[in-house]
């Protein structure tokens, strides 16, 4: 059972400036480090909880309540893909929040929160003062930092490590696995961490989809378009996918591509542009973009620190996507052939569906 305001431990939230926020611990009690982000949706804490996206992060929800509508069940269809999360289990390190709630009501809830985390062996503290954290973060950029219960073995920070660990080898799926099969068109999507919501709107559109590690060469296979997953960490760690991707536009034979996230990033690389850092990165559900060339504006789902340089895009690339905020790119294509890719999340889930149609877009291409 999830524990009383009255008996939790207290717990401390150390950054790597030597910052501290103290609070009380409400999940797994063991210390934890990790790159410490901060994510502004108001709702959606399942679905961001079990985002590939989010390995190796200490994630700070900057909405103050949080376990309100508690945990749906952790059920699994038959072909294996997630009812209500977007992967397996949690995939965050660690989890801050300014007020948890001990009660929790929705008609979907089979747990709180709280007993979530623990079953997971996830640490969260609450009682910190986020809009405070996140202005840190926001002026000194993402840094590390620990998390630790009162009475637990302490943890350095030094010792924790994000910037050029490859994150995408530890939550890629390990072997092919095969959705729909014998549907009409067949897409190959390569899994750097790809959220289930991706799966299920291929689904829907009654392709067959292909999936395959992060590392795996699938030119050798047949197929009528790719598709290139979100995952965690630097892009700059999956130089094997990107090798993959460009013996793949190196062919005569043109076939349709899209990327999402992590698959803009790598598209963008295969095609011969750098990737940089953002000072504290794009996590949240309200993130303006604009269609190049257009006056056409969404709202968008996104979870990503790193961005692509469209300065240095070959001639024959362009941008697709650019965002209102701080005009970093949100999207590249190409000028003749059906490959594009967008840094947000059409798919959402959880976030606005604004964006959806950039699936018909890329079924249409097969």
């Amino acid at each position: 059972m999830a524990h009383t305001i009255n008996n939790r431990r207290r717990a401390t939230l150390t950054l790597s400036d030597g910052t501290t926020f103290c609070g009380q611990s409400f999940g797994y009690e063991a210390p934890v480090a990790g790159e410490v982000v901060f994510n502004t949706a108001m709702t959606g804490y399942p679905e961001s909880l079990t985002d590939p996206s989010y390995a190796g992060q200490i994630l700070v929800l900057t909405f103050p309540l949080a376990g309100n509508y508690g945990v749906p069940p952790f059920t699994m269809r038959p072909d294996g893909i997630a009812t209500f999360m977007e992967s397996e289990h949690i995939h965050i390190s660690g989890l801050v929040v300014c007020d948890y709630s001990e009660d929790y009501s929705h008609w979907n809830a089979v747990e709180s929160l709280s007993d979530w985390l623990q079953r997971e062996k996830i640490p969260a503290i609450t009682g910190v003062d986020t809009r405070e954290l996140t202005k840190i973060l926001r002026e000194h950029g993402v840094m590390l930092g620990k998390i630790e219960p009162e009475g637990s073995i302490s943890s350095d920070v030094s010792s924790a490590q994000y910037e050029g660990v490859n994150y995408v080898e530890k939550v890629s799926c390990s072997e092919v696995i095969k959705y729909n099969e014998g549907a009409g068109k067949r897409a190959v999507l390569v899994d750097c961490g790809v959220k289930h919501n991706i799966i299920r709107c291929l689904l829907q559109r009654n392709i067959e989809v292909v999936r395959v590690p992060w590392d795996y060469d699938f030119n050798a296979l047949e197929f009528d378009g790719l598709f290139l997953a979100n995952g965690p960490g630097d892009p700059d760690t999956c130089e094997r996918t990107v090798d993959n991707i460009r013996k793949f536009l190196g062919k005569s034979d043109v076939k349709p591509c899209m990327g999402i996230c992590m698959g803009n990033q790598l598209l963008s690389k295969a095609a011969g542009a750098s990737i940089y850092k953002l000072k504290y990165g794009h996590r949240g559900h309200n993130q303006p973009v604009r269609r190049v060339g257009t006056t056409q504006c969404f709202i968008t789902s996104q979870n990503h620190g790193y961005a692509v340089d469209t300065k240095t895009l070959p001639q024959d690339w362009e941008a697709l996507f650019v965002n209102m905020n701080d005009d970093s790119n949100e999207g590249v294509r190409h000028k003749h052939n059906p490959w594009f890719s967008a840094q947000f999340h059409p798919e959402a889930c959880s976030g606005p569906l604004d964006t959806e149609f950039l699936f018909d877009e890329f079924v249409q291409l097969l």
